[in-house]
């Protein structure tokens, strides 16, 4: 189960998986897209699956959405780990016409125009607004958040000058970043892309920052430990593959092979940490 439509990254990484596991194990792995309530028909269609073999595409938003739509479900509670499939670096890219060019040059800014620099997002809770959000809790700045229904659109005001700053996917800004029709402040991972090794990360000029996106592989509690353990396995010989690796790149991914207890503690650290962002920030859902 996908809970994005077809096309983007999340679905096209839940194909490389299920191709994967269909040739590997020799049983037919369909990829389902069932979009709407941001994640949440997907997510339920899984929680309520009665025999233990419907799997989810999790992602980052679901790390949000366990604290934006709490009383929906619980994330962590309904849905069994399974395994890591992909990081996913973001960028803090800004218009080329705006003056600074540094993250410190950025923050002194921000300080001094309160108010003034529109942040983009995808949405209201969305990962690239509580990067930012994150990013405003650390820096102690005031930015005017503008969200958008999807990425194409804020990208779009983002070069046209309406907005000032996004944080979005690596992947999807490294071509602008490269033509020169955005400026690449800073990297959200923890260590410097190899794509862009000249652009620093926030942390070296705010040290603590660290976000990163993510893909991985969940089921319902009702999934035998075996099935868990069985499915790991591939996944986890997958991601070791070189053919898959380049696939991963090209979709400007990190590998992340995990154990389902070290899936299920990343979740876990994951929650806690955008909880704090979403109640600090008094982010509401849509």
């Amino acid at each position: 189960m996908v809970g994005v439509a077809a096309g983007g990254g999340a679905d096209v990484t839940a194909r490389l998986v299920a191709q994967w596991l269909s040739e590997r194990m020799g049983q037919q792995f369909i990829v389902e897209n069932r979009t709407g309530g941001n994640g949440l028909l997907a997510r339920e269609a899984v929680v309520h699956a009665p025999d233990g073999y419907t799997l989810l595409l999790a992602t980052s938003t679901d790390a949000t959405n366990a604290t934006l739509m709490a009383k929906s479900y619980n994330f962590l509670r309904d849905i069994a780990p399974v395994s890591g499939v992909v990081l996913i670096p973001y960028v803090m890219v800004v218009n080329p016409s705006f003056a600074p060019r540094t993250v410190p040059e950025f923050i002194a800014y921000a300080k001094a125009n309160p108010g003034k620099i529109n942040m983009g997002s995808t949405g209201t809770g969305g990962v690239n607004h509580v990067f930012g959000e994150l990013f405003k809790m650390m820096a102690d700045v005031d930015l005017l958040h503008v969200p958008y229904r999807g990425g194409a659109p804020a990208l779009t005001d983002l070069l046209g000058g309406q907005i000032q700053v996004l944080w979005t996917s690596l992947a999807t800004a490294l071509q602008y970043i490269k033509a020169g029709t955005l400026r690449a402040l800073a990297v959200t991972t923890s260590a410097r892309s190899d794509a862009l090794p000249n652009i620093p990360t926030i942390g070296e000029s705010m040290p603590g920052y660290e976000a990163v996106g993510w893909f991985g592989i969940g089921a319902s509690r009702s999934a035998s430990s075996d099935v868990i353990t069985k499915l790991n396995n591939e996944i986890n010989f997958a991601l070791a593959d070189p053919n898959m690796k380049s696939k991963i790149a090209d979709l400007g991914g990190i590998p992340h092979a995990v154990s389902p207890v070290e899936f299920g503690n990343f979740l876990s650290a994951e929650v806690e940490k955008w909880a704090k962002v979403v109640r600090a920030a008094n982010i509401k859902s849509g």
